[in-house]
């Protein structure tokens, strides 16, 4: 018999694992693992010798992963250390919002203090039970056995018989309620996820079949010397408010609109209170009107009715008369110079039109984790919700900006009105029932600035979901009474309201917030694996497939969601019931990183050239002016105040809450329940201790 063959390889490249002890004295030693042993050292049964001498280094290599757990499990005492000392640090600052909530929202803000009190009451009561040998679940509880333990002549002892009142009571009183409400919240997130859904085929369909709205006419080339095309009088709009950041960007990306000068007219609608701000936009406006450029400045005396307020004096000027459409643009927006030549030619010979809507694009979006989570919820929103809804139903909400009106659409539908804080939803409500159609053009992109800070985007939030809400309540009587078809009236009531400003947040902080935590001490109430892990990790992968560059985002996004949905919920009860906080109106905070930019390219054109292919903005004034600009810029950035970090009660409430109920659920061992309450609760923690996006200047 022949002798089976030398494997020179094999005893080239596995030599076992050499583990390096290293001993600087007894009490300090370590060891590294120089290279790990293959499969093929353990199940070696050829050679006796190696199989001794892999036995000898799995020993070496078991104590050295022994020897990193117990790195791991020491570093556990510093690290909790480290994080009550910041949390003590942050609570001596003094710097919470305690105060503000308890004068706005005083009984939300007590209920949730009071679940949290109450979950660690029942916690300890819990623990106690565990160790009494009470750790069973629903389906094993002994009725007989709970009502002798009632009985005072058959009491075993005084704890046990308290607990068995306790069961008796979550089984006869508090599980049947808290059952319905699960139950309920489970159906709504059904229905809000197969919207959802469809809304994602309906997208999906647009993309295969590649529809999207084509004007009938093109314009010319306006440098081409060819204008007698169509050419319509377009009135400019940007309503700014102590916009001192952005106030230069928007202007002169606006100034330089590809469109006739003799039928175009920017008005600047500046509503800042503060005479330094006043003055830059005042000056900033009068150097493009010494460039050519027909544009006016506005400031009310009376600054009442906030955005829309300023819209409406706006358009009652005498000159309005003679344009016929109307472009709207925020501060922080910079729309590119062919803006009205991709907008404005869909009107043409389309006299129901009444809006073309642009999409946002953003200019910080990779700033921070806060901001790439609002960019995945917006790209949902406008590539599926917005571009669905205006290529089947002709009807979708203004966004408020970046969009381009026919003024007599404006003045059928009722003009800009001040009863709500969102505005723009209005008056697209209401041009609805008068018949007009929209547009959303996914492809006509307008550049504008996201909130980089926590405390900006909550406020923002704030507005955006209380608004609907006194909407919803004020044109309900309208919708109702309108002209337009049944089902049109039922998506706009059951869809675009009920369903997607409403029942939303809703579920979202009962389910998520209140009844998943309270399952776990009422145990009789049960929520299922698939409404806590499944269904909202699928429904977070349909919202992140318009930017797939997101996706190692999942998780996060689902977990931030979730923690955003206590100031939604707030926000919405407030715009339901008419609360104290309903019509705050809060300008967001803007950082002008883009404006700065533009700046210092429009300087020094080399940094134009590393930009990219983006069309450089061209600016009034000299060189001189723009060196004297960069400088107070520069001035600016040295004297800005110190940042600090925020405490949101709120949130760390529900963040205790959240995970005094993860541990209960650890005693019950309930893994995805655990799991999703132990992530879920550290979200709440950190987005309470403002550790989420860009700090606020004190």
């Amino acid at each position: 018999m022949a002798a089976p063959p030398y494997n020179w390889w094999r005893s080239e490249s596995h030599k076992g694992t050499p583990v390096v002890v290293k001993m600087e004295n007894p009490n300090n030693w370590s060891m590294v693992e120089l290279e790990g042993p293959s499969e093929d050292d353990f199940l070696n049964d050829g050679v006796s010798k190696g199989r001794n001498k892999n036995a000898k280094q799995l020993t070496w290599v078991l104590l050295l992963k022994a020897h990193r757990a117990a790195g791991c499990i020491t570093s556990i005492a510093p690290a909790t250390y480290f994080l009550a000392s910041a949390v003590r640090r942050r609570l001596s600052a003094g710097r919470t919002d305690t105060d503000k909530a308890i004068k706005k929202t005083p009984r939300f803000y007590l209920c949730i203090k009071l679940f949290l009190w109450v979950s660690i009451l029942l916690l300890g009561f819990e623990i106690a039970a565990y160790f009494q040998d009470w750790h069973f679940g629903a389906p094993d509880l002994d009725f007989g056995y709970l009502y002798a333990l009632k009985d005072p002549v058959l009491v075993k002892g005084l704890f046990d018989s308290v607990y068995a009142r306790w069961v008796l009571i979550r089984v006869e009183y508090l599980a049947p309620p808290l059952q319905f409400l699960a139950n309920a919240c489970i159906y709504l997130f059904l229905i809000q996820s197969l919207d959802r859904l469809i809304l994602c085929l309906g997208c999906f369909w647009i993309r295969f079949k590649k529809i999207k709205p084509v004007p009938k006419e093109s314009l010319p080339d306006l440098e081409s010397g060819d204008n007698d095309g169509f050419f319509p009088m377009v009135l400019v709009q940007i309503p700014m408010c102590n916009e001192r950041e952005v106030y230069q960007q928007s202007i002169g990306a606006v100034c330089n609109l590809n469109w006739p000068k003799s039928k175009i007219l920017i008005q600047v609608l500046d509503d800042s209170d503060d005479p330094t701000t006043q003055l830059l936009i005042k000056d900033e406006v009068h150097k493009w009107k010494t460039e050519g450029v027909n544009i006016v400045y506005r400031h009310r005396v009376i600054r009442d009715g906030y955005k829309a307020g300023n819209l409406k004096s706006a358009m009652n000027c005498s000159y309005v008369k003679d344009y016929e459409f109307v472009a709207i643009f925020d501060a922080d927006f910079q729309p590119n110079p062919d803006f009205l030549i991709k907008t404005v030619p869909h009107f043409k010979d389309n006299d129901e039109l009444g809006l073309v809507q642009a999409r946002w694009s953003f200019v910080n979006r990779d700033e921070n984790l806060l901001t790439r989570l609002q960019h995945v919820n917006l790209a949902f929103h406008f590539e599926v919700e917005q571009q669905v809804n205006g290529i089947f139903l002709n009807f979708f909400g203004f966004n408020g900006t970046a969009g381009v009106w026919r003024i007599k659409a404006l003045e059928e539908s009722g003009g800009w009105l001040e009863r709500t804080t969102v505005e723009d939803m209005d008056i697209a409500v209401r041009a609805h029932l008068h018949g007009w159609k929209m547009i959303f053009l996914n492809d006509v992109e307008c550049q504008c600035e996201l909130p980089e800070s926590y405390e900006a985007y909550r406020k923002q939030q704030h507005r955006w979901h209380s608004g609907p809400m006194q909407l919803f309540r004020l044109c309900l009587p309208d919708i109702i009474k309108s002209k337009i078809s049944i089902w049109k009236k039922a998506n706009i009531i059951f869809l675009f309201f009920l369903l997607r400003k409403l029942i939303l947040p809703f579920y979202s902080f009962t389910l998520f917030c209140i009844i998943l935590p309270m399952t776990m001490f009422v145990p009789e109430a049960t929520l299922p694996a698939w409404v806590v892990c499944y269904i909202p990790a699928t429904m977070s992968f349909l919202n992140i497939l318009p930017s797939p560059k997101s996706f190692p985002f999942l998780v996060p996004y689902l977990l931030f969601e979730n923690t955003m949905s206590v100031t939604k919920f707030n926000a919405m009860i407030s715009g339901l019931f008419q609360l104290g906080s309903a019509y705050e109106w809060v300008v967001t905070k803007k950082s002008g990183r883009s404006s700065e930019g533009d700046l210092v390219a429009l300087i020094d054109p080399k940094e134009a050239q590393r930009a990219g292919p983006e069309p450089v903005v061209k600016r009034a004034g000299s060189e001189p002016d723009l060196e004297k600009r960069e400088a107070e810029l520069k001035e600016e950035r040295k004297m800005k105040k110190k940042k600090h970090n925020r405490i949101y009660t709120k949130e760390l409430m529900l963040a205790f809450l959240l995970l005094t109920a993860s541990a209960r659920s650890l005693l019950s061992a309930q893994g995805i329940h655990f799991y999703f309450l132990l992530f879920q609760g550290l979200s709440f923690l950190l987005v309470g201790f403002d550790l989420i996006g860009e700090q606020i200047a004190s």
